[in-house]
């Protein structure tokens, strides 16, 4: 687990509650058990969602691959999205002309994209630092909840200034998305009932991990489109949200049941 001090602003006017498959407050009662501490927490996963890492990725996985003899196209990388390190040097081996280590692969694949960031940075995505600010201002915990690597994350933060009160990556769990672990963990990390747990993502997987922990789940999607449905809010940008002392808001044009 991690603190540190979060980014500065102020939060906006507050407009009227509106959910979009979110229920209002008062929240029912979640699960029985945890969730003693704070009333409500915002979870955040990382890459597509606060960071546009995938064009560095994409730039990444071809580099590997041509060590590997094969090429690489943005449907190899769609097929990625929101997974683990294992799953995608797994796929990359499994379209290889020549086979290399698995470990090896890895490391290529988290040496090369560490590299790009400690460098030259990562772009914000849109909303990105509004949003955290107005988490931070709303006085609502925060978490990111991630499934890169810790070496990658620490890497992100140092460069982007990011401060999360709680960090959960790959290596947290015995399991990254989409099984629930990673967010049943940020949950429990910041002693909130994961029902009362708002958490952003991009990507089928991430939306996974996090319904099946019982948060309440808002999807603003990247790479791969993602439809509403029940319980399931989705946006176009985190500029179409803010927070307040009950959660997030959807201050803009949402597609919800």
């Amino acid at each position: 687990m991690s603190t540190g001090v979060g980014l500065g602003g102020t939060i906006p006017p507050r407009p009227p509650l509106v959910t979009g498959g979110l229920p209002a407050p008062p929240y029912p009662p979640g699960p029985p058990t945890g969730g003693t501490g704070p009333a409500v927490a915002v979870l955040f996963d990382m890459d597509g969602l606060l960071i546009d890492s995938e064009p560095l990725w994409l730039e990444v996985e071809r580099a590997v691959m041509a060590r590997l003899g094969s090429g690489w196209t943005e449907a190899d990388q769609a097929a990625l999205l929101g997974g683990s390190l294992n799953r995608t040097v797994r796929y990359l081996l499994a379209h290889a002309a020549r086979p290399a280590p698995p470990e090896i692969v890895g490391e290529w694949l988290m040496a090369d994209i560490s590299d790009l960031v400690r460098r030259d940075g990562v772009p914000l995505r849109p909303g990105a630092r509004e949003l955290l600010a107005s988490v931070e201002a709303a006085g609502l915990p925060r978490a990111l909840v991630t499934s890169s690597e810790r070496g990658f994350m620490d890497t992100v933060l140092a460069r982007t200034g990011m401060r999360f009160d709680v960090l959960v990556c790959a290596e947290d769990v015995s399991a990254t998305k989409p099984d629930p672990e990673p967010y049943l963990l940020a949950a429990k990390l910041l002693d909130v009932n994961p029902a009362r747990c708002f958490a952003l993502e991009d990507s089928p997987n991430g939306v996974a991990s996090a319904q099946a922990a019982g948060c309440r789940v808002i999807a603003v999607p990247s790479l791969v489109p993602i439809e509403a449905a029940p319980g399931l809010t989705v946006v176009r940008s985190l500029l179409d949200l803010a927070a307040g002392p009950d959660g997030l808001v959807v201050i803009r044009g949402f597609r919800g049941f």
